[in-house]
């Protein structure tokens, strides 16, 4: 079936064929599966079955499954750009880095954030804002994932969301005058059972991003975890050279290139040290009788003066 749109009273919609898109929503996949004959002005609209509007490509059901694959390959493309200052011998340092990630990778994940913030498909971002914060902090693949905010000084993705979602609710509520507020203050029915809408699942009265990150931290079980009480604060070390602060957090999380990871990646014939002992990181730090640091660890984390010359011992002996 065909429709025109033409002219109404005196003024005339003009039609521009390259922005202009149709798309009916239908419960039958059958009948979803058909193109529109749809005229505006005498030239027909292209149908496209995911639409953008400012920006947020549409599915019919609102999951934001294409949107959200769509951001995460954008935010792949500026992480190639942050890899660039992050080279293994003369990279930019921490600060840098996490200032460069911020501008380019967090601000396209985070865009309109809060209207896709509650999606099953969020996942697709979280994986590329995980490879931002490994190349700001110069850790491995296998680093547990509470590891690498709290390294990088970055609040998790999932909770900037939430603050978004927070402080757009805010401005919302303080403005009555606006459609929209209506629309989440005074809710339609539900009708798409797969939606989770912004006012079904409002963000605490209570919640802050500090105490949210906080208890996040103290839930998790990680290796070395007694190292850090309050994840919110910047560890130390943070404007030591590339190298040196790639292998500090390495042995701040226990996970590096070991001869026991080595093994077990297979590149290395054995995972034992030259005294017969298991090289792990934490072998490596606290027993092992020619590289281990006085006070182990816990100095190490410090990232003072002594802990930085063994650091730099250690990174350039490789």
């Amino acid at each position: 079936m065909g429709y025109r749109i033409g002219s109404v009273g005196e003024s005339t919609v003009s039609n521009e064929s390259d922005k202009s898109a149709a798309l009916v929503v239908l419960t039958s996949e059958l009948q979803n599966a058909k193109e529109l004959n749809i005229l505006l002005s005498g030239l027909k609209l292209k149908h496209a079955p995911n639409p953008t509007y400012l920006g947020v490509t549409l599915d019919r059901t609102l999951s934001f499954k294409e949107h959200l694959k769509g951001t995460a390959a954008k935010v792949k493309s500026r992480n190639n750009l942050l890899c660039k200052l992050a080279g293994s011998k003369w990279g930019a340092a921490a600060p840098t880095l996490r200032t460069s990630a911020l501008a380019l990778a967090y601000s396209a994940a985070e865009y309109c954030a809060p209207v896709w913030s509650r999606s099953p498909h969020t996942h697709h971002v979280d994986t590329q804002l995980n490879t931002t914060m490994r190349i700001i902090t110069g850790t491995i693949r296998s680093t547990p994932l509470p590891w690498l905010p709290v390294l990088s000084n970055i609040t998790p993705p999932h909770i900037r969301r939430v603050a978004l979602t927070q402080r757009m609710l805010q401005k919302v509520r303080d403005s009555p005058h606006l459609p929209i507020h209506a629309d989440i203050f005074k809710p339609p029915t539900a009708r798409l059972p797969s939606r989770r809408p912004i006012w079904k699942e409002p963000p605490p009265d209570d919640f802050t991003t500090q105490s949210a990150w906080e208890r996040e931290w103290e839930a998790k079980d990680v290796p070395n975890k007694h190292l850090v009480s309050d994840p919110t604060q910047q560890v130390p070390g943070t404007n030591l050279p590339r190298r040196q602060w790639s292998t500090l957090n390495r042995f701040r999380t226990g996970h590096g290139p070991c001869l026991a990871s080595l093994h077990r990646w297979g590149s290395s014939p054995s995972p034992l040290c030259a005294y017969g002992e298991e090289q792990t990181m934490e072998h490596i730090i606290e027993a092992c009788p020619l590289q281990r640091l006085k006070g182990g660890l816990d100095i190490l984390h410090t990232a003072d003066q002594e802990a930085t010359a063994w650091l730099e011992d250690f990174a350039f002996a490789k």
